[in-house]
Parts: structure tokens; sequence; C-alpha cells
């Protein structure tokens, strides 16, 4: 008699989530973003696809956690969309300088960077990450051009990597408030249909 597993959680005390999650940085590194598929990782991973979702609620979701980055579309563009449309470069420029004032959430946004910048595989997940997964979202969401949000995302890209790579003074240095001021109107005037 041959007895039929079910899919979904195998037995024994296996870290699902973190096979998931292996199984996905490698279909990522090797597939990219956007051609990997949460049914190709959950293959990878030789388990059920509606185990993937269990663990993981999107691609992007997933993504953000096999990167451990600290950003994760579903949560950060409701936050960005949520209010009054004159108040979004306020909200993006406040978001950033809080996601990357800490370093256990800074270090891997930055270490994502910085591959990317020397392997070719790694700029394709990151370029492909960012404009679909999250900027092309929220333009679409706001009916913004993308190149627009593409050049607000260049802006606030330059900040972080001056304020926490190149540590440039005394931008590095400055009080996050003084920056949202700063910046959050130019910033503002990207978003301006």
């Amino acid at each position: 008699m041959t007895v039929k597993r079910r899919p979904g959680r195998r037995p024994g005390a296996a870290d699902t989530r973190g096979e998931i999650l292996t199984a996905a940085r490698r279909v990522f590194a090797e597939k990219g973003f956007d051609k990997a598929t949460v049914r190709g990782i959950a293959r990878e991973a030789k388990v059920d696809p509606a185990l993937v979702h269990h663990y993981f609620d999107t691609k992007e979701g997933m993504f953000a956690a096999a990167m451990a980055l600290p950003v994760n579309p579903e949560q950060v563009i409701p936050m960005l969309l949520d209010g009054p449309p004159e108040a979004i470069g306020e909200r993006l420029v406040r978001m950033l300088l809080e996601v990357t004032a800490e370093p256990e959430t800074r270090e891997p946004m930055i270490a994502l960077i910085r591959s990317a910048m020397t392997n070719d595989q790694a700029v394709t997940m990151f370029r492909e990450f960012i404009t679909n997964a999250l900027l092309y979202r929220v333009a679409d969401s706001l009916g913004v051009p993308h190149l627009r949000v593409e050049a607000a995302f260049a802006q606030m890209f330059g900040v972080i990597m001056s304020r926490y790579v190149l540590r440039l003074e005394p931008l590095a240095s400055a009080d996050p408030e003084e920056l949202v001021e700063l910046l959050a109107p130019t910033i503002q005037r990207y978003f301006a249909v």
C-alpha cells in the first residue's frame, strides 16, 4: 500500500522558512527578480507553493526577506500613499531616513547596493525590484510619470550614499529633521503632476 503525501508542511523539525529563503536567494540570483516565480522558488525548496505564500504573502515580501532588506513594498507603499498627496515628499524622506538610521536596517541595504555596483546579477535584481516592485507601483498609484519617481529615488539614493557610505560632513551627522526640512520640498516637486 502506497501512502500519498499531502503537499504543504514537511514532517520533522526542519527550518522550512529558512529553506525557502535559501531557495529564494538561489532563484533570485539565477533569474533576477522579474523572472523568478513563487512556483519556481517552491520547486527549488521542494515545498508546495501554498507553503511559500504561508510564510511570505508576496514575491516582493519574499525578496525583501531573502535579501534581508528593511523595506517590504507591501508595507511601504500603503504608508507612502496614506495621506495627502502634497505631503508624499516629506513622508518619503522621513521614511528613508528612519529606515537607514539604525545599523541593523541600514547595513543589509548598503550591502546590496555595494553588490549591485560590482555584480551584474545583483544590479539586475536590485533594479528590477526597486523599479517594478516599488517605484512604478507608487508612480502608477499617483498617476506620476515613472521618470519623475525615478528622479526622486535617485536624489534620495545619493543622499543615503553620501550620508552612510561616503560619510560626507555635515550631511553624515545632520539631524534627520533638518534633512526632512531641506529635502522634502525638492522630492515633493517630482510628484507634482
